[in-house]
């Protein structure tokens, strides 16, 4: 089990020295393997986008650094908060069920940024990657639900301390210096979910913030800037702020770290929309394909988890009709409206003009909830849809489990396709979607990394 803060070393330094020894195995090779793609084409997918514009407008635009999609170079820490900008921008990005936390879209960019920079090998890029993602995964389970309760998003939150570690693991940092990294990110981790009330952009920025702010981090601390090693348990650290406590379960960060990979379980979003909202729009899917058709629908009830309603369902009033297309990704009313008259979610669902579609907007109006005490969440993300039709009949689907996750993972093809889909929506040929295809084959085997065929 790991140890008090009393009785030895600190969580960081037990974090640190686990993370040093770890060997990533098959498994979680894979899922970094799917990282890499996944991350790359969602970048080149939202190239284009007014938020990924904006990110460019805030940065310097020189380096030796890519921006995925993007011409030139940049500074280190620009190509990180570009690339974890624009691959979290459609919410399309992984995720991790148990936490919820989205892991690759903060590491991934700070130790490419990082790889290019320092001339990294691959070998060294896989083991960044592997703990970071790790690290991120076990953290958004030590106090399961208390950051979104207390007004934060986990991800920008415990992304800094995850790219923090994964940039000086995969720099060969001193222990010493790896603990100084996650102790000086503390204080640059951030990231409150008032987008909610809204639909504004900042969720959009959370990983990005957090990549820059990880590497920023284990460069300091390769200066030699010294960290607080309490930065996790202490009476001022990290959980305090973020979660409201210091009573974490440590073990479930540092038990079996860097042998019992929690990171291959990472999922695989099939939609572009919130995590908990994918099996709602599942279960619209199946009703259409039953031949339910939106216009004989009277209303929608649908049994939920209490631990979402604050950010996916209420105000119901507001999640029946967005303000726009990025509130509409997390309204589970429109993620139902979109399954049944458009038949999936897709990123062509959340253009401004398509959520403002009087159909859509229509059955959005009737869909509503009620709370399942005895609903899993957050160990499992769940849907169902009950649908009474205006003839009285009632139809009905559930599911029991988020597909792309652990119980119901997408194959390497699908993965493969959803890089060339979004490879495609971006504007690029099919000559360079199989370039990323490849280079996510072979890239950790490779001495050192050459991202310049990703830019432009």
């Amino acid at each position: 089990m790991a140890k008090a803060v009393a009785e030895g070393p600190t969580v960081a330094e037990q974090l640190a020295e686990a993370a040093l020894a770890a060997r990533p195995d098959a498994a979680v090779r894979e899922t970094c393997e799917r990282l890499l793609m996944d991350i790359i084409g969602l970048c080149v997918a939202a190239r284009g986008t007014d938020y990924v514009a904006a990110t460019l407008g805030a940065v310097e635009g020189s380096g030796g650094c890519t921006a995925f999609g993007h011409a030139g170079g940049f500074s280190s820490a620009d190509a990180a908060i570009v690339n974890g900008t624009a691959s979290h921008g459609e919410d399309y990005d992984d995720t991790f069920e148990g936490g919820p936390i989205h892991s690759g879209v903060v590491v991934v960019p700070a130790v490419l940024a990082a790889a290019e920079r320092f001339g990294l090998s691959g070998a060294d890029v896989l083991r960044g990657i592997a703990v970071g993602a790790e690290a991120a995964c076990r953290l958004s389970t030590v106090v399961p639900k208390a950051v979104h309760k207390s007004g934060f998003h986990p991800t920008c939150v415990f992304g800094a301390p995850a790219a923090a570690l994964a940039v000086a693991v995969a720099m060969r940092l001193s222990p010493r210096q790896v603990v100084d990294a996650i102790g000086i990110s503390g204080s640059m981790a951030s990231g409150i979910i008032e987008y909610l009330t809204d639909g504004a952009w900042t969720k959009r920025l959370h990983p990005g913030w957090a990549a820059q702010a990880g590497l920023r981090a284990a460069l300091l601390a390769k200066g030699g800037f010294f960290g607080p090693r309490t930065v996790f348990e202490g009476p001022h650290g990290l959980f305090h702020g973020f979660a409201h406590t210091t009573e974490g379960n440590w073990a479930a960060l540092l038990d079996g770290f860097g042998r019992d990979w929690v990171a291959a379980t990472i999922a695989f979003k099939p939609w572009a929309n919130g995590t908990m909202v994918q099996p709602y729009v599942d279960c619209a899917v199946k009703l259409r394909a039953r031949g339910v058709k939106a216009e004989e629908i009277a209303s929608i009830t649908c049994e939920t988890a209490e631990g979402i309603l604050h950010r996916l369902w209420e105000p119901l009033s507001s999640k029946q009709a967005p303000p726009n297309a990025y509130a509409a990704k997390f309204s589970v009313p429109y993620g139902i409206a979109a399954g049944l008259v458009l038949g999936g979610a897709g990123l062509e669902a959340f253009t401004e003009e398509m959520v403002m579609r009087h159909d859509l907007r229509g059955l959005c109006a009737r869909v509503t909830y009620v709370v399942d005490p005895q609903n899993p969440y957050p160990r499992a993300y769940t849907g169902h849809v009950r649908a009474t039709l205006r003839d009285g009949s009632v139809v009905e689907e559930r599911q029991a489990n988020l597909r792309g996750g652990a119980a119901d993972p997408l194959s390497r093809a699908e993965i493969e396709a959803k890089a060339r889909d979004n490879c495609r929506y971006g504007g690029w040929d099919s000559a360079r979607a199989e370039g990323l295809i490849g280079f996510g084959a072979r890239a950790f085997d490779l001495p050192k990394l050459d991202l310049t065929p990703f830019r432009g």
